[in-house]
């Protein structure tokens, strides 16, 4: 395959001036306020489809299925200009999850019904997968599909559902067979309307104050046979196929740090130490924070490798499993440094503030607005997406046997 000679300034300038003219102020106040990796629904989507509009939204999807095209340079040079900007990251269950299962295991009809609605912002998907009993040990998964004539009727429950309140669609695992080893029983569904009969949502209040994560019930809803993508009772080579993605593949975790840590850093430049100094003289700061830089850097090396690997390889789960286990811890480590340099103004919750467009001051410095949620919030990511120790023990089996 030919290609293609790419001016990268000039790519960098024009994306930059895109973002200038298209990213208004309640965008960028979105992406300063995101408390988790999910960022203010709203604004987020309307970023979506504004980037959709200019070809951009999948930037990493195949051009076949509405993807720009773009090289891997070009990727970096657009995710660091969105960075710099402050405008939100794009919501990942569509675009980093769903959709590159869908292009791999999907019929030609699934491909051309869901896929152009996610590119676009049209449609937004939540994951249906941990349960009440079955989190990160997802093979015990209970939530049941039972084949009734021309359809399918669910039973069961999911939890944690991230953003399920706003979804139009979601992507679920269900058991539908008892034979045989657990994983062997669980199907792959697709449903296309979250307005069924007998599906409830009830959002989850979290600890930063906000409703992100919600409950989904499922009390004898049907669905046409046509939900599931790829073959009954095989969606557990589905799953882990879209968890590769989940866990390592949808995004850079190392440049996000790296922003994390520059304003750790500059906040440090400002504050005193206690005792007459500046506290980003101090050697035990400095010992602190020279490990976590090395950490991220470490990072960064490790995902550029994944990101050259073909998913579904043998290689690509432990990468995977490997990026999840060091990139959340590092991520804990990176928020007690903030609140340690930001001390007792984190300590308010300050919900009117957060709040996107609600126009109300902050108390106290603005930055360290953001900075204790964040701390709340992440005490999880050891946890969604499969658990540290799971994933360590992924490794053990596939690389140590």
């Amino acid at each position: 395959m030919e290609t293609k000679s790419v001016d990268l300034q000039a790519f960098r300038r024009e994306v930059r001036a895109f973002i200038e003219q298209e990213a208004d102020e309640s965008i960028r106040e979105a992406g300063r306020k995101m408390t988790s990796f999910f960022p203010p629904f709203e604004q987020c989507m309307r970023w979506h489809r504004k980037l959709h509009a200019r070809g951009w939204s999948a930037a990493s999807w195949p051009e076949q299925y509405g993807g720009p095209g773009w090289s891997r340079e070009q990727k970096r040079i657009f995710e660091e200009e969105c960075r710099i900007a402050g405008v939100p990251r794009l919501l990942p269950q569509g675009l980093g999850m769903v959709g590159p299962a869908i292009m791999k295991f999907g019929t030609d009809e699934q491909k051309s019904r869901f896929l152009p609605g996610i590119a676009s912002g049209e449609d937004f998907w939540a994951q249906g997968y941990s349960e009440p009993n079955a989190g990160s040990d997802l093979a015990s998964l209970a939530c049941r599909a039972e084949h009734r004539g021309d359809h399918y009727v669910i039973n069961g429950s999911k939890t944690w559902t991230t953003y399920a309140h706003h979804a139009n669609r979601m992507f679920l695992l269900v058991r539908t067979s008892n034979e045989g080893k657990p994983q062997q029983g669980i199907s792959f569904f697709l449903i296309d309307r979250l307005d069924r009969p007998g599906l409830d949502i009830r959002p989850i209040i979290g600890l930063d104050g906000f409703p992100e994560q919600c409950d989904v019930f499922f009390d004898n809803v049907e669905v046409p046979l046509d939900c599931c993508l790829g073959e009954e009772n095989q969606g557990w080579t589905v799953a882990k196929y879209l968890l590769e993605h989940e866990r390592g593949g949808s995004a850079s975790f190392a440049a996000t740090f790296g922003m994390e840590l520059n304003r750790i850093r500059e906040r440090a430049a400002e504050l005193g130490d206690g005792f007459g100094g500046i506290l980003c003289d101090d050697p035990v700061f400095q010992q602190r924070f020279t490990r976590l830089y090395l950490e991220v850097a470490a990072l960064d090396a490790t995902e550029s490798r994944f990101a050259a690997m073909e998913k579904g390889s043998p290689e690509s789960g432990p990468m995977s499993s490997m990026i999840k286990i060091t990139a959340m811890e590092t991520l804990q480590r990176i928020t007690e440094l903030a609140v340690e340099v930001e001390g007792s103004p984190t300590l308010t919750l300050q919900l009117a503030a957060l709040t996107v467009g609600a126009g109300a001051a902050p108390e106290g410095p603005e930055q360290a607005l953001t900075v204790m949620p964040k701390y709340l919030n992440n005490r999880a990511a050891t946890i969604f997406g499969g658990s540290n120790e799971i994933q360590r023990n992924i490794i053990a089996k596939m690389l140590l046997g």
